[in-house]
């Protein structure tokens, strides 16, 4: 055993005058630069990805805007040349780098907000400490003051020995008094900034959940065109006499199109592509608001986050549900001074138990509770409820499908969308989800319009064959 190691040694000091006499040293310098630049070249790309304060975010934010903008100019030029596959397959391929980067700045949106949301979490903080502080102090002067009370005047003039210390003695209890109204302003003043700082966490939180679901749309959007791009492969193999057949072919799909389930989840009975649109014609009719932009708002409506009706409001004081499905504890399910009061009326007035009702579940923040395929609030429900009474002669119910597209077809005729302009439904787009047409949920309103203008070729295909 000891000779062995005796040969290891001779052996690694044979190693070690082989390895300075080829430049080992050098060598092992090399790879320490190596690998040190790669953690660099790793921090920076983490750093590309996410940013460590608002004013990084901001940066990064407005860097992605301007590649958008480029890719949105690519894809417009793209679009309107002469359809081949190869354009076809460019077009996708634009589109997908264009969703890729409109992911990437919503990532970037969302934690910016969340560097927001914490922020005014520590000031709320900070704060509320400053009015426990303060509480205390009142408490200890009043608790002065009330023991003081307590005495008469002839037994606080006894206990002094002399006039001078009973003088100082109400002196001192007046400055007590200055100071307890110096500190009721103080709390007064911080429980007014605490109010106003817990009110901009929830306009925070509601951002939030707003850029939550344009990151889900846009990551069903950028599977889908992967999909589409693979399918159009997989047709065409590559050949444009292929494509061309199969363009020809895919224009002939009337009765598909017509017999296609329009997907409305929250419905007992969800109608084919064709139903609804005789509906919506009807709708039209009385509200002006085109048909395949009022489908395009209730299919993005629907597959919100796929949630739509899938919560039970369980307790009217907190707004806690438990999930349908799974029977799991929901807080948030409905917002309880807000809206439950209203629920609780609609679902009388329909004959419906409202803790057996669904609605909508709750995303990271914010309240769910929105009602049916047109997802209203019941709130707002209660403000158009006199309207559509007036138009269907009947209680409306949230869960009609018609009851529900006349809803939905109000509320946009209300923000413009009967003047049936690209801007003016965009622009009621914007305000149906967010109730503003801030550009950074614009996802939502130029999905909304390319899923119009989709529903309006099947429209026109139903309408010719």
């Amino acid at each position: 055993m000891q000779r062995r190691k005796s040969f290891l040694s001779e052996d690694s000091a044979k190693k070690n005058i082989f390895f300075k006499k080829r430049g080992f040293f050098p060598l092992f310098l090399f790879i320490l630069l190596f690998f040190g630049l790669s953690i660099i070249f790793a921090q920076t790309n983490n750093q590309e990805l996410e940013c460590q304060t608002i004013d990084e975010c901001k940066e990064l934010l407005a860097r992605y805007e301007k590649e958008i903008a480029a890719w949105e100019t690519k894809l417009q030029k793209t679009q309107q040349e002469k359809n081949t596959l190869a354009n076809k397959i460019a077009y996708l391929k634009q589109k997908i780098r264009k969703l890729d980067l409109e992911i990437k700045r919503s990532n970037v949106m969302i934690n910016d907000l969340k560097l927001q949301i914490d922020d005014t979490q520590k000031s709320v903080n900070q704060t509320q400490e400053e009015v426990d502080k303060y509480k205390y102090q009142l408490a200890q002067l009043l608790r002065i003051i009330a023991r003081e009370d307590k005495k008469s005047v002839i037994e606080i003039f006894l206990a002094q020995e002399s006039m001078s210390d009973f003088f100082r003695n109400l002196v001192a209890l007046e400055k007590i008094n200055i100071r307890i109204n110096e500190t009721l302003k103080k709390l007064k003043n911080l429980k007014t900034s605490l109010e106003e700082q817990k009110l901009k966490m929830d306009r925070e939180k509601e951002d939030l959940e707003k850029v939550l679901i344009i990151r889900q749309l846009q990551k069903e959007d950028i599977t889908k065109t992967k999909l589409s791009q693979e399918g159009l492969l997989r047709q065409t193999k590559g050949k444009e006499e292929l494509y061309q057949k199969y363009l020809a072919e895919s224009k002939k799909k009337a009765a598909e199109i017509r017999s296609r389930i329009f997907e409305l989840i929250g419905v007992a009975k969800a109608p084919t592509f064709g139903e609804a649109y005789e509906i919506a014609k009807l709708v039209s009719a009385q509200t002006g608001v085109r048909p395949a932009f009022l489908l395009a708002i209730l299919t993005q409506e629907s597959n919100i986050g796929k949630n739509v009706g899938q919560c039970y409001l369980k307790n009217a004081k907190t707004g806690s549900g438990i999930k349908i499905t799974t029977g799991r504890s929901v807080s948030r399910v409905m917002k309880p001074k807000r809206d439950v009061p209203y629920f609780l009326q609609i679902t009388r007035e329909l004959d419906m138990d409202p803790y057996n009702t669904p609605v909508s579940c709750p995303m990271a923040y914010g309240w769910g509770g929105a009602m049916g395929p047109a997802q209203f609030i019941p709130s707002t429900w209660a403000r158009y409820k006199s309207r559509l009474e007036k138009i269907l002669g009947h209680k409306p119910n949230p869960w009609d499908i018609r009851d529900a597209f006349i809803a939905a077809a109000l509320y946009l005729k209300d923000y413009g969308a009967d003047k049936q302009t690209y801007s003016a439904e965009w622009r009621a787009a914007m305000i149906y989800f967010a109730g503003c047409t801030n550009r950074k949920y614009r996802f939502y309103g130029d999905s909304v319009i390319a899923l119009t203008k989709k529903y309006e070729k099947d429209i026109q295909t139903m309408e010719k064959y």
